[in-house]
């Protein structure tokens, strides 16, 4: 299932469940203008609890407000009993994660295939 982003499409999320874990695909720039489908896409993924892998290898731009969706999508998960983790950091997607201390508050991968492995 794809999410579609804002009316321009400069931002997508693809939700799909790969050996027993949510994976959200995230593609394009999160911003204050795209970032509700990830928090809509979050929001069903803390109402199943269980594992939730955000794949963020096709995100090219993140900003405050994307993060801060991961944050309390991240809250929402684990109050649920689940746990949220990100892969695939690349660019200066991971380079603000970095500078915040946000890539300490997750579980980070190299890439889907590890998080999953």
């Amino acid at each position: 299932m794809v999410m579609p982003g804002t009316e321009d499409e400069r931002f997508s999320v693809a939700v799909r469940t790969v050996d027993g874990a949510v994976l959200l695909t995230l593609g394009g720039e999160l911003d204050h203008d795209t970032a509700e489908p990830l928090r809509q896409a979050l929001a069903a993924a803390a109402g199943r609890g269980g594992r939730l892998v955000v794949d963020m290898s096709g995100l090219r731009f993140c900003d405050s407000t994307g993060l801060n969706a991961l944050l309390h999508g991240r809250i929402a998960i684990e109050d649920a009993g689940g746990s949220l983790e990100l892969a695939g950091l690349g660019g200066p997607v991971a380079r603000m994660f970095r500078i915040t201390g946000a890539d300490s508050v997750f579980p980070v991968h190299e890439d889907v295939e590890q998080a999953l492995g």
